[in-house]
This record gives C-alpha cells, structure tokens and sequence, in this order.
C-alpha cells in the first residue's frame, strides 16, 4: 500500500538521525538487561542452589518483558494514531530510560531480600510498556518522512538501532568485565544503566527538533483520523495483523539465540569467557549495522518480500551449522558464527520487515497495525527464545539440536506469513473502504 507522503518539511536527515537515536537508545537499555541476565542477575537477584533454577528465572524477567509490550503498543499506538507520532515517541523514551536507570540503582537479593526481584519485575514491566510504542513510532517517523523510491532504506535504518543498541550494550558491560574480580559484580554492572540517563537525554533533544510526520499531517487536513484505530485494525486489517506477527517470528527468535542465549551458552556450556562471548556479539553486531542499511537498499531495487524470505531461508538453513561453529571450542569459530548469523543473515530479514509491514496499512491504522504485528511477535517468539533454548538445553541433556529444528520452524512460519503480505493488504484495503461508505 502506497503511503500518503508530500515533501517534508524538515531535513530528511535530521530525520533520521532521531529516528535512529531513539531506537538506538531504546534498543540499549533492552539489552543492556539482557545481556545483565545472562551474566549476573541470576546470582544477584535469583539467588538458588540450583544454578539452572536461577538463570531460569532471571532469562523468566528478560521474557515477561514481551509479554507487556503488546499492551502498551495498544495505548501508545492509540495515542500515535489519534494525536501523533512525533509526542507519542517523547513519553516511550522518557519510559524506557526512567526504568534503566532505576534497575542500576537496585538493591540485590542479599540487601533486601525477596523485595529485591519484585521491584526488578516491577521496572521491567515498566520498560516494556515503555518499547511497546517505541518501535512503531520510530519506525513510522522515517517511512511516513521517505521519498517512494527510498522508503526500504528509510525503514531500515531504525533497524539500526538493534544491532547498534546491542552494541553499545555489550561494549558498556564488555569494558566493566574487565574490573578487577569481584568488582563488576559488586557494582560495575550497575555504570552503564544509570549512565543510560545521558543518552536518554540526548535523544529526547533531537526529537525535540522533529515536526509531526507529513503523512499524519494529510490525514488530519483530510479528516481520516481513526476514531478507534485498534477497532478498525481488528475489523479491516486483522489478517495485515497476522501477516505482520508471521513476519516477526523469524527476525526475533533467531536474534535473541546470536545475541543473548548465546553469551550464557558459550560461557557456562562451552567454556568461554565473558569476554570472548561479548566480543563476538559485539563483532556480530557491527556487522548487522553495516549490512540493514545495504539490505534496504536492495528492497528498494527488488521488492521488500524478495529480500527478506532470502533472509529468512538463510537463517533457517544456518541453524545446525550455527551450532557446530560454536562446538569447535574456537573463539575464531564463535565469531564466525556470530557474524554470519547475526551480522549477514539476519540483516536483509530485520531491514525489511518495517518497510514491510507499514506497506499492508493505510496511515489512519498504520502505527496500531504495525505496532501489534511487532509486538505480539515479539511476544510469541522473542523474549521467550533464550527461556525455550535454555529449557531444550536443560531437556534434551545439553543437545543442541532441538534448539536448531526450533530455528528451522521460526523461518518456517515466517516465510508463509509474508508470502501472503499482498493479499491481506489488499483485501484490508477493501474492508476499510466498504465501511467508510
């Protein structure tokens, strides 16, 4: 579906310079926990005597995260469909940062007690209302902003901000690694999350500077404002939804494996250190920054569903072979694996899938649409990825292959989903036009 774009009226770069700060930030204190589970949460505020019962629970908090993201995609989508995308974005930053910062100033399990993980839970369901809006916003601010000829390389850069949120996370702990022993446990893990509060600043400036997207500025002069955006998503884009949801599967669940439940997977089952496991993410992801931009390019050559099910066969064939790279014990193998997974495979499905899913909606439901096929996505097969693997694991006396066939089914799904992306566009483009008479 074409979007409704006259020419803008602030510098497109400057566009996506927010766009991309926004979800660099967001995405950095996501995995900034993330990461933090893996390593030291599990001791720290889930102390057992079962080592497994506790990297249970605290990857338990990484996923709950999930499951609150699609409520506040709910609220947030609303008010970015009905009032805009631009004040929606302030408030999902404000959200996000506020409960990084808090986590960093936590009390641990051996302070305070039980009192400790519930107040964990409480700030993690705090940031995920906070990214459940994030996203769509960020997103929508650089396609609703695109010339129709670059709206795959628009939509690819707050993917960017994945990889490169990721990054920067893993360089924050990677460096406090490096403390003396005892010491990063003791309090250097806490540096990069209260120190989170300057990004988080300096992100909330340069959206400041943003005017409301020009596609959202057309449907108010035009009266096309929903009323009730999640009503008419649910009546005249539901299969848009389930699309977008389909879609989601393969670019989440095979991330969360390359980049969090691989640094406890190389450090407690095959014996890496901390660093080598957050240096070959770190690699991995510089390379998926590099290569988003470089996939978006090519969907605006060949078409979005081309490029991203290349992506997505990829991923899906790469899964047993991921594995085996990791069993050599080679740190060079690691990375390897870390970066074709990560860095190569993953690029042109995770470059696409905004671009993709904003083409299926018309604006007046754009933000709603995209947000819950993101969110319950996410949902489904994100923040539960490194808890399933940890379960198959733990199942299956350490195999890895059941986690790999679980890869090989995420790809699966995926490609049937997007393969039907232009019939559930057009067919919700028909609904919405019959109801409005």
């Amino acid at each position: 579906m074409a979007a409704e774009t006259p020419q803008p009226s602030a510098p497109r770069a400057r566009i996506l310079v927010a766009s991309l700060a926004g979800s660099t930030i967001e995405w950095f204190d996501f995995f900034l926990y993330g990461t933090a589970a893996a390593l030291v949460f599990d001791e720290l505020f889930f102390p057992s005597e079962d080592p497994l019962v506790s990297l249970m629970l605290s990857y338990l908090t990484f996923s709950l995260t999930f499951f609150i993201r699609p409520f506040g995609g709910v609220v947030f989508a609303h008010i970015g469909d009905r009032i805009g995308r631009k004040r929606t974005l302030v408030v999902t930053l404000s959200l996000m940062g506020g409960a990084t910062m808090l986590i960093g100033m936590l009390p641990t399990y051996a302070a305070i007690g039980v009192a400790a993980p519930v107040l964990l839970v409480l700030l993690r369901v705090v940031q995920g209302l906070g990214i459940g809006g994030e996203w769509g916003g960020a997103l929508l601010l650089a396609y609703e902003y695109a010339p129709p000829h670059r709206r795959g390389l628009f939509g690819s850069v707050p993917q960017m901000g994945i990889p490169a949120g990721m990054l920067l996370a893993s360089l924050a702990l990677g460096g406090m690694s490096l403390l003396p022993d005892g010491q990063f446990e003791a309090w250097g893990w806490r540096v990069p999350f209260i120190a989170s509060v300057v990004l988080v600043a300096l992100g909330l400036w340069l959206r400041s500077g943003v005017d409301e997207t020009p596609s959202f500025r057309k449907a108010q002069r035009d009266g096309e404002v929903a009323r009730l955006p999640i009503a008419e998503t649910l009546r005249d884009y539901w299969r848009a939804v389930l699309v977008a949801i389909g879609a989601k599967v393969v670019e989440t669940a095979p991330f969360y494996i390359f980049g969090t439940f691989v640094v406890g997977y190389a450090t407690g089952t095959l014996g890496f250190s901390d660093t080598t496991a957050l240096n070959a993410v770190t690699v991995g992801a510089v390379v998926a920054t590099l290569c988003i931009p470089v996939a978006g390019l090519a969907s605006d050559r060949f078409g979005r569903r081309p490029v991203y099910l290349v992506g997505a066969v990829l991923l899906g064939l790469f899964s047993a072979p991921y594995f085996m790279l990791l069993d050599t014990g080679f740190a060079a193998m690691l990375v390897l694996a870390t970066v074709l997974g990560l860095g190569v495979f993953w690029a042109p499905v995770t470059a696409t899938l905004g671009t993709l899913s904003s083409e299926i909606f018309s604006t007046r439901v754009r933000y709603t649409g995209v947000t819950l096929g993101y969110q319950i996505g996410a949902a489904a097969a994100g923040g539960t990825a490194p808890l399933i693997a940890t379960w198959l694991q733990a199942r299956f006396d350490g195999a890895w292959w059941p986690i790999a066939v679980y890869l090989v089914f995420t790809a699966l799904l995926s490609i049937a989903a997007v393969s039907l992306a232009g019939r559930a566009a057009r067919v919700g483009e028909g609904r919405s036009a019959a109801a409005k008479g």
